[in-house]
């Protein structure tokens, strides 16, 4: 089991680096009194392996707690468990920025100078400081490189590049587009099948009304350019650190139209080789309701 114990100064990046951990599948704790530790401990590692990455963040926001943490510690050893220490820093002048770019009171100087209580908090952490199995300054580090950091040193293998999941997506406009999007495609162009009587009835999981719209010109241009787009933007999302790209294809009722192409451009992707998957959010909804237009 990996126990890690998440600590550090106040606006070094723990909040950044908890949600990496998430991502990395640790199941996280945040703000866990010192005394706590022991119990928890305990708890986790009775699972036999369903729990088998925990993370706690423990620092002074925790007041008069925080102080049991190195006697907490200490029982850690004495008891056996294995545990690594992560500790967050930066530098004074990079602290005092971060606070006041967020506008907030730093917890140790709630109505003095940031300054002072950046001083005051690093003499509260000199002695869980060296008890650190790994510092990490972030002075000069983006959210990104941070993540990367922590994904390089937490990370199991095969998480150090982690695949960007793709998620494909039909919808109907007159239901809303969809909130999560990233990407938003209007296929209303196509010619519309819901308006031949015999493939009304289908939707675009069934052959004819998938041979109807994919046979036209304007789809296969579509399909080829939007490909095409997306062979540039996966690799840079990458670069940035994105892990999920979701990509949406609307038509009017998101039955026919969206529901054809959302499967032709899932299709394509999955034989590149992407981590992809397909929703049809819509494809139901004008049976159910009995609407009109599609």
């Amino acid at each position: 089991m990996k126990f890690l114990i998440v600590t550090g100064m106040s606006g070094a990046g723990k909040t950044q680096a908890i949600r990496s951990l998430e991502d990395l599948g640790f199941y996280c704790v945040d703000n866990l009194p010192p005394t706590l530790i022991i119990k928890f401990a305990e708890v986790c590692f009775k699972t036999e392996g369903k729990i088998d990455k925990i993370a706690i963040v423990v620092d002074i926001r925790g007041r008069t707690f925080f102080d049991d943490l190195l006697g907490s510690l200490s029982t850690l050893d004495k008891e056996g468990y294995l545990y690594e220490v992560l500790y967050l820093e930066a530098t004074d002048e990079t602290l005092v920025k971060r606070y006041k770019e967020s506008r907030r009171k730093h917890p140790l100087a709630p109505d003095g100078r940031i300054i002072n209580g950046i001083s005051i908090e690093k003499k509260k952490l000199k002695g869980i400081r060296e008890r650190a199995s790994k510092i990490i300054n972030t002075s000069k580090l983006t959210n990104k490189e941070l993540n990367e950091e922590i994904t390089m040193t937490y990370g199991d293998e095969g998480q150090i590049e982690s695949p960007l999941l793709i998620n494909v997506m039909s919808f109907g406009f007159k239901y809303g587009i969809p909130l999560d999007a990233d990407l938003v495609m209007d296929v209303r162009f196509i010619p519309n099948p819901y308006y031949i009587a015999e493939l009304k009835p289908f939707s675009g999981l069934d052959k004819p009304v998938k041979d109807y719209v994919l046979s036209k010109v304007e789809t296969q241009q579509f399909v080829e350019k939007f490909i095409d787009m997306l062979k540039f933007l996966i690799p840079n999302y990458k670069i940035e650190g994105k892990r999920q790209l979701i990509v949406a294809i609307g038509c009017t009722g998101g039955r026919h139209r969206s529901v054809a192409i959302a499967n032709k451009i899932y299709e394509t992707l999955n034989h590149q080789g992407n981590s992809v998957t397909i929703d049809h959010r819509d494809i139901n909804e004008d049976v159910s309701r009995g609407a009109g237009k599609q």
